[in-house]
């Protein structure tokens, strides 16, 4: 009895939290490149409500899949097979099965039935739903607690154990996306060799970059870009 009082409370709890945040908004910590807290920001209550759409995401997943594949698997018809001009063997009279072609695809080293052809699997989906999907993508991270927002990111020395360092500053242990205004030169270079890190300008991504990464780490400039970017997409 005691158990289920106990998740009772924690179940209202919970509710009471969520919505709490939906009438005050979410808001996140800023953090230098050092770790340490620096200020907070205000999450826009239009793009950031906490709603997860799971259908969407996988409808625009699957698009955003397909769109990768090359297409170009290929096999040759007894039409493409080289040879085989003329009958092996006369129709009757031999005692074996009549054949018309040593390319039938009866045969070792005739042409394939039914296989695979070049083909364009790519399609596409409406904007407003790749914008509604990637809000839904962000709002998975945000309930998840796995956006940093930093005030900016640089590493001047463009070294890979400097950029290393600043993921040991956060914790960064699993797949991470950063999204920044523009990577330049240096960062690009000194975050090549980690095979965790992925880094994009806030231009760039849409739900399946934030989903196929655990933690989302974006700058503040980046965070505005991309809520002004998101709202003006949901409105088309």
């Amino acid at each position: 009895m005691n158990d289920n009082v106990k998740k009772e409370k924690t179940n209202t709890k919970s509710k009471a939290t969520a919505k709490e945040a939906e009438a005050t908004g979410f808001s996140l910590s800023i953090y230098d490149l050092a770790g340490k807290e620096v200020g907070t920001v205000d999450l826009d209550k239009n793009v950031f409500d906490g709603t997860v759409n799971k259908a969407l995401l996988h409808q625009v997943t699957v698009m955003y899949q397909a769109n990768k594949r090359q297409g170009s698997a290929s096999t040759k018809t007894r039409a493409n097979v080289s040879g085989g001009n003329s009958k092996p063997w006369r129709q009757k009279g031999t005692g074996r099965a009549r054949v018309g072609s040593s390319r039938s695809p009866l045969w070792r080293k005739g042409g394939i039935v039914f296989g695979p052809h070049p083909k364009d699997y790519s399609y596409q989906v409406p904007k407003k739903m790749k914008s509604k999907a990637l809000i839904s993508s962000l709002n998975s991270r945000l309930n998840d607690n796995l956006i940093k927002v930093l005030k900016e990111i640089k590493v001047e020395s463009g070294k890979t154990k400097d950029f290393a360092q600043l993921l040991n500053n956060f914790k960064l242990e699993r797949k991470t996306l950063i999204v920044c205004n523009k990577p330049d030169e240096s960062l690009l270079r000194s975050s090549r060799n980690i095979k965790i890190i992925n880094l994009k300008g806030w231009q760039t991504i849409n739900a399946f970059d934030v989903l196929s990464y655990t933690n989302l780490v974006i700058t503040e400039e980046a965070l505005t870009h991309l809520t002004e970017r998101l709202k003006q997409g949901v409105k088309q």
